[in-house]
């Protein structure tokens, strides 16, 4: 008996499995397939969502850039103190399309229709295609809204910022003492700031007089110096401290010549001739013995010499020419105005006060309708362009801007001035003996009564924001 061969194990697989591998190969292949595909797909998605993103960037940068652009130009936009409300904002496009038009400006332009200021599309970066347009739109009297929209081809992006109409500072009432003529400080004077050095700081522009300092003595003055001619010498001699140092120091680190030159802001004296209804001072007027003296005005000519103790309520407005003498105690409560040419100051004019002079605000008039107006006056005290003005005795507190065409203090005059001292004359302000002044500035009323009080536009930074139009 024969028994028949085993066959081979591989033999005994079924006929059905061949080409299983093939099979899950090709599964794999397509699966690969499908992936790289859509990581394709996803990786060009992530380019076009980073080119987009890139776009919407550019945009805002561009916006923000536009936005710097306006904010210089409205920086210098000028609004005279002569237009009235109503035409405030054709004003602001008219200065703001000259002031481009003179310095040469042709790429921007400011279109005024009456109630928009409109900047067209100005090309930033041609070869990015960004570009900026802007609209300024009139909110209230107070108010401006700026738009800014920056542009990268199709996409958009809008900064809306506003701006503020307000009174415009002037420079020059950040000093304790400011003088168009030079300065000369002999013997003991001293001039402190109560709350911070710096309001005792003093500017000089003396364009006419190279010898714009003179000191001599033991002088102390708390603040640093700034002198406008840039040709300006000095002389000081003694134990002089200007800002905390001596010597050499002193002059070196507190004493700088050839400063940025500050504006004088122009007075306006007849602007008070208003509130003068009550006393008429002339020639014929008993000046001697003690007087009340509410609202009055002084005629041209008159000369008076007020010999007892004198009580100002409200205004004194003085006419030119005139000397006036205070011979006596002075007490105001209110101001003292004259109304002399401040570009041409007249010998014929002066204002001494001999006594000692004690001031209050016109906030503490009282309540009665004379005074009305009058009481929102704030911030001047003694306001006489083309006067000269002499303080020989002390004084508690000066309440106010104080400004004269020729000004000196001497003797023991000594007190508190609330405000700046501001020569107008070309001729020398005078500081000597023991006069001590101590400034506080404190109040910091923007543009005392009497000046100019043009506005300008005024950025608001809290107002910055991204909007969708």
């Amino acid at each position: 008996m024969f028994l028949r061969p085993t066959q081979p194990y591989n033999r005994l697989r079924p006929a059905n499995n061949r080409g299983a591998a093939l099979i899950i190969s090709m599964i794999f292949v397509l699966v690969f397939s499908a992936l790289a595909i859509s990581l394709a797909t996803m990786s060009g998605t992530n380019v076009q969502i980073a080119d987009n993103q890139h776009k919407v960037n550019s945009a805002f940068g561009s916006a923000e850039s536009g936005l710097e652009i306006m904010r210089y130009w409205l920086n210098r936009v000028y609004i005279p103190n002569s237009i009235a409300p109503n035409a405030i904002f054709s004003t602001i496009a008219a200065s703001l399309q000259n002031d481009l038009t003179t310095n040469g400006i042709s790429n921007i332009t400011a279109n005024y229709d009456g109630s928009t200021i409109t900047i067209p599309s100005v090309t930033l970066v041609s070869a990015d295609n960004t570009s900026f347009g802007a609209t300024l739109r009139q909110l209230d009297d107070d108010t401006m809204q700026l738009d800014v929209t920056g542009a990268n081809r199709q996409i958009r992006r809008t900064i809306r910022v506003s701006y503020n109409i307000e009174p415009r500072k002037h420079p020059i009432f950040d000093y304790g003492i400011a003088t168009k003529g030079p300065l000369h400080i002999n013997g003991n004077p001293k001039l402190t700031g109560i709350n911070d050095p710096c309001e005792a700081d003093i500017y000089i522009e003396s364009q006419n007089d190279n010898l714009a300092l003179i000191i001599k003595g033991n002088s102390d003055i708390s603040g640093d110096i700034s002198i406008a001619n840039p040709n300006a010498n000095v002389n000081i001699h003694g134990n002089v401290s200007i800002g905390g140092e001596t010597g050499q120091a002193a002059i070196d680190n507190h004493i700088f010549i050839g400063a940025d030159s500050t504006e004088f802001p122009t007075p306006d004296p007849e602007h008070f001739r208003q509130y003068a209804t009550g006393d008429i001072i002339d020639s014929s007027t008993d000046t001697h013995g003690n007087m009340t003296i509410t609202n009055a005005i002084v005629l041209a000519g008159t000369d008076p010499v007020f010999s007892g103790n004198v009580e100002i309520n409200g205004i004194m407005f003085i006419e030119s020419p005139n000397k006036v003498k205070f011979a006596g105690n002075l007490t105001i409560t209110g101001l003292i105005v004259a109304n002399g040419d401040v570009e041409s100051p007249s010998p014929d004019n002066e204002l001494t006060f001999a006594g000692n002079v004690h001031t209050y605000p016109v906030s503490q008039l009282p309540e009665e309708s004379q005074f009305d107006g009058l009481r929102q006056e704030t911030g001047s005290l003694i306001l006489a362009p083309g006067f000269s003005a002499f303080f020989l005795g002390n004084f508690s507190t000066l309440d106010g801007i104080i400004a004269a065409s020729g000004i000196e203090f001497s003797g023991n005059a000594n007190g508190t001035i609330k405000g700046t001292v501001i020569n107008y004359a070309d001729t020398p302000m005078v500081l000597k003996g023991n006069a001590n002044l101590h400034f506080d500035r404190s109040a910091n009323i923007k543009i005392p009564a009497g000046f100019d009080s043009a506005r300008v536009l005024k950025y608001n930074p809290s107002s910055y924001s991204e909007i969708i139009l």
